[in-house]
């Protein structure tokens, strides 16, 4: 079976793709599926570079009984349109942002993430950073509601950038 790599992304990742990466990560780990899987998460932007992620994001996580104090910001680069199978944006500013700088072959690897949620609208997970502990909360929910769905088309071999549009 061949590792799928997928890759979440959002503005400085620091809350909602690093927040999806742990999250992705641990419901692998724990789901008891042997799933050769990689999972990062990177930024549109170089703000937090070498950063840890937010403490709220932090917090929430942790008292979920997730662990990402250990998770360290970087930028999207392009050698990670080849690398991953799938580019999951947190949103449609970030799908765009991802589409611009996809080399033509790597495109299709590009998707929204909230679509394996079930959910259409709204099509992105808002950023929590600058509101209140409360939005990193809907954040975490939304994001384990994406991951299960990920987990569930992984199961069932549904996950590539080919067939997950």
């Amino acid at each position: 079976m061949q590792k799928t790599r997928i890759l979440f992304v959002c503005t400085g990742n620091i809350c909602r793709s690093p927040t999806a990466e742990a999250v992705l990560r641990h419901k692998a780990a724990t789901s008891g599926l042997s799933l050769p899987l990689e999972v990062d998460s990177a930024g549109t932007h170089d703000y937090h570079v070498g950063a840890a992620p937010d403490p709220r994001s932090c917090q929430v996580a942790r008292e979920a009984g997730y662990a990402m104090e250990h998770l360290v910001g970087r930028q999207v680069s392009t050698e990670d349109f080849e690398r991953f199978d799938l580019l999951l944006a947190l949103d449609t500013g970030h799908e765009a942002i991802l589409r611009r700088r996809a080399p033509a072959l790597f495109g299709h690897k590009v998707q929204l993430f909230l679509p394996y949620a079930g959910i259409t609208r709204p099509a992105e997970v808002a950023d929590p950073y600058y509101g209140t502990i409360a939005g990193f909360v809907e954040t975490l929910r939304l994001i384990e509601r994406g991951c299960d769905g990920i987990l569930a088309r992984l199961v069932h071999g549904d996950v590539d950038g080919e067939t997950m549009a």
